[in-house]
């Protein structure tokens, strides 16, 4: 009766978590679409042009990889350039079909977590998830480098339309001036546009490679400049100051949470800490608890609650501006 009473109260506890974590994921879904309509209403609708540009690396939509007919590869390959990694849907897919087959040989005969089934199916799932991490991660780096830059780019482009240059000579003078990521990106879009592609689909590209809410109110601006004409310099001057007073708030916001994160982090590693040290102060204390099969049970429910506590105490203190 205790375990079915136990079984209860983990369970409700998840099912509680999931719909919080369903309300969280709606909310911000809902904050996307209304950004999206903004930017709607100022960007016209270009219809989309395929553009073989042979460079030495190929841009993003003219990938010779069968998985790019469909939307998941696209995804895949947009998330995959916005890393500056040079690989394939295919050839990732493919590591993860390796990585999954060595994580449930290696949960089989290393029971991490007690039940062999249990830590089969579990590091089959988790092994291939470690490619999809370091893409996030390089991506993450890649576009916090880029968002720095970006204010100090648009001056230059700015500068460089006042002193009479036309967009496209500012673009390349930018490209010959500025560091990594941005010459690359700013480089591939004056070939583009050198080796005829449309000037909206070539800025439309840019922001499938850099998803950035300030990229998309850069290519908007611009696109509504040359439709609708005005001062582009003074857009791009405005453009920049916003996104250093956006850097300025975030900074305080980052400031301001600091003692959050700090005791998410602590609240996270404190369990297997306090496991460490029992292991070593009372050898046989723990032990105990693998042993009898309520304990696993428990041990297994523990470390499930431990993920889904650390994920919300992430969504907690990860406050976007």
């Amino acid at each position: 009766m205790t375990a079915l009473w136990i079984f209860l109260f983990f369970a409700f506890f998840g099912l509680t978590l999931l719909a919080a974590a369903i309300g969280f994921r709606f909310l911000e879904a809902q904050q996307k679409k209304k950004v999206d309509q903004i930017l709607k209403t100022v960007t016209p609708e270009v219809t989309q042009t395929k553009v073989r540009v042979f460079l030495q690396k190929a841009p993003v939509g003219d990938r010779r990889d069968g998985l790019y007919r469909f939307a998941f590869g696209r995804a895949l390959q947009d998330r995959i350039s916005s890393a500056g990694l040079d690989w394939t849907p295919a050839g990732l897919l493919g590591l993860m079909a390796m990585l999954a087959v060595g994580g449930a040989i290696f949960g089989r005969f290393f029971h991490v977590l007690i039940y062999p089934d249990l830590s089969s199916l579990a590091l089959a799932i988790l092994f291939p998830l470690l490619p999809l991490l370091l893409i996030r991660y390089k991506a993450r780096k890649r576009l916090n480098a880029f968002e720095k830059q970006f204010p100090e780019g648009l001056d230059f482009i700015a500068r460089s339309v006042r002193a009479g240059h036309a967009f496209s000579v500012s673009l390349e003078l930018l490209a010959e001036e500025a560091a990594e990521p941005m010459r690359s990106e700013i480089r591939t879009i004056f070939h583009e546009l050198n080796l005829g592609a449309d000037f909206d689909v070539s800025m439309k590209n840019l922001v499938r490679r850099v998803p950035l809410l300030d990229v998309r109110f850069f290519v908007s601006a611009v696109l509504l400049q040359r439709e609708t004409g005005g001062n582009l310099a003074e857009i791009l001057m405005n453009l920049a100051h916003i996104i250093r007073e956006r850097f300025r708030v975030k900074g305080q916001v980052k400031a301001a949470s600091a003692h959050g994160r700090l005791t998410a982090t602590i609240l996270s590693l404190m369990p297997f800490i306090l496991a460490f040290g029992l292991s070593i102060v009372a050898p046989t204390y723990l032990p105990g608890l693998t042993e009898d099969p309520l304990g696993k049970k428990l041990i297994v429910a523990a470390l499930l609650a431990q993920v889904l506590g650390f994920y919300f105490l992430r969504k907690i203190v990860n406050i976007k501006v």
